[in-house]
């Protein structure tokens, strides 16, 4: 297992180990709250951190997010999870466009103890095969707690019915709130708790144009839709009509009145970034407090 994870024959052997002595024990701590491309990276440190990887994190989750979502491959997920021998509890894979129907079910029928399945942006899977891998996942008394599947091409309320029902999903259950500006928790995987506010499905039906996917709440209002129905603000998640008079965004996200006068903007066009995007942010200068957006920032560069 640790030739597939890229360690080298001299951290095999424990000839790279720090000289100052072992990794600080809190450094353990964290291993389990790591996705995979920082925990491959971890495992090239030492030989204690690459046994306590293959050994305690890996058999029980796995977690694949850029920039390794690009890489992996039926053929590589399989590797990965030889490891776990049937004792994986959560696997995610985010937007891994290249695992197919075949890699996820072998992977779920060596694992069927699988609580958590997260595969949103899984293009090359089927709404059949997510309906097998459910169905393997759910069978006898074991239950699969949470599934998350937005992006799945061609689901339909029929499949989304049929999930439902292997999860036990009850009405009460599939009317809750879902917020648009919290739905970057949905990829949260470690120490996510099941409390009122957790959903076991991540899509529904869109009561506005009926389709299959990811459906949001109005924080303040009673409207409900998908974000190709009703648009909503980056930052609060309140309802964006097209006919309010709104100021632009640097990074084209829609937000409302009150969060763009909140945030700070870009020195030369006044326009602000939200928080998802505020790594986008140029500096001006040393020790400046100000920042110029991306385009500003170019348009500097091109009179200079």
């Amino acid at each position: 297992m640790k030739s597939s994870l890229g360690l080298q024959n001299g951290e095999q052997k424990g000839t790279t180990l720090d000289p100052l002595g072992p990794p600080h024990e809190a450094v353990f701590l964290v291993l389990a709250y790591l996705p995979l491309f920082e925990l491959l990276c971890i495992t090239q440190v030492c030989r204690s951190l690459a046994e306590a990887v293959n050994c305690d994190v890996l058999p029980w989750r796995i977690a694949v997010k850029k920039p390794l979502n690009r890489r992996l491959t039926d053929e590589i997920l399989l590797k990965i999870t030889a490891a776990a021998d049937g004792r994986l509890t959560t696997l995610a894979l985010f937007n891994c466009f290249k695992i197919t129907d075949y890699g996820l079910l072998r992977v779920i029928a060596k694992n069927p103890n699988i609580s958590k399945l997260y595969i949103p942006g899984c293009t090359l899977i089927t709404p059949e095969g997510v309906i097998k891998a459910v169905q393997l996942l759910t069978k006898g008394t074991h239950r699969l707690k949470s599934l998350k599947l937005s992006g799945i091409y061609n689901m339909n309320p029929e499949n989304l019915a049929i999930l439902r029902n292997l999860l036990g999903q009850n009405q009460e259950n599939q009317s809750m709130r879902n917020l648009y500006h919290k739905r970057r928790n949905h990829s949260r995987i470690i120490g996510e708790d099941d409390d009122g506010d957790h959903q076991s499905i991540d899509i529904d039906v869109c009561p506005k144009c009926a389709e299959t996917r990811m459906v949001f709440n109005c924080p303040l209002d009673s409207c409900r839709g998908c974000i190709i129905c009703i648009k909503r603000c980056e930052e609060c998640g309140v309802c964006v009509k097209d006919d309010d008079d709104r100021p632009e965004a640097a990074c084209l996200d829609d937000l409302c009145l009150g969060c763009w006068i909140k945030l700070p903007k870009c020195s030369f066009c006044n326009r602000p970034y939200c928080h998802e995007h505020a790594e986008q942010q140029q500096c001006m200068a040393p020790g400046s407090e100000g920042f110029l957006c991306v385009a500003c920032h170019d348009r500097f560069l091109r009179v200079v």
